[in-house]
């Protein structure tokens, strides 16, 4: 085990995650995503796992290590509820809590129709399916940038 790195954050999440550039998407998906299939699209050409029962859980890992682009409006966004672009599901509330968590500042979610995800999420870096079993629990996040005078570590 490493020091300091969430211990969900396995060999091949952290690969992906080193291997991301400036404006690169992953996609957090739930149990009922079809995650096989369109990770095979994606850039990295293969299905990641985060071993978690939640994709706050997962959420909150990956965004321990990865920037979120600020120079775009919405570097996260979640899939949209049926035709009801306003409501947020309990598992998408707390996925944003965790996003606002990491950045130390309020930040919304975009949402994004469901084909309309199918079809970004196979365009994406790569695809981290977690345990999630709860409906719309699915998320996009873009690689933001960290600037030379940040403090790492």
């Amino acid at each position: 085990m490493l020091k300091n790195l969430d211990p969900l954050l396995n060999a091949e999440v952290l690969h992906a995650l080193r291997s991301m550039g400036h404006g690169d998407d992953l996609i957090i998906c739930d149990t009922n995503f079809p995650a096989d299939s369109v990770a095979r699209a994606t850039v990295y050409g293969k299905l990641l796992r985060i071993d978690c029962d939640t994709a706050a859980r997962a959420a909150r890992a990956i965004l321990s290590v990865m920037p979120l682009d600020s120079f775009v409006k919405s570097p996260a966004s979640r899939m949209q509820v049926g035709s009801k672009p306003k409501d947020i599901p309990p598992v998408q509330a707390e996925v944003q809590k965790e996003v606002d968590r990491a950045e130390g500042k309020v930040w919304p979610m975009g949402v994004i129709e469901r084909f309309k995800f199918y079809d970004l999420a196979k365009k994406s870096y790569c695809v981290v399916q977690t345990g999630e079993r709860r409906f719309y629990g699915c998320f996009v996040f873009k690689f933001g940038v960290v600037s030379p005078d940040a403090k790492l570590g």
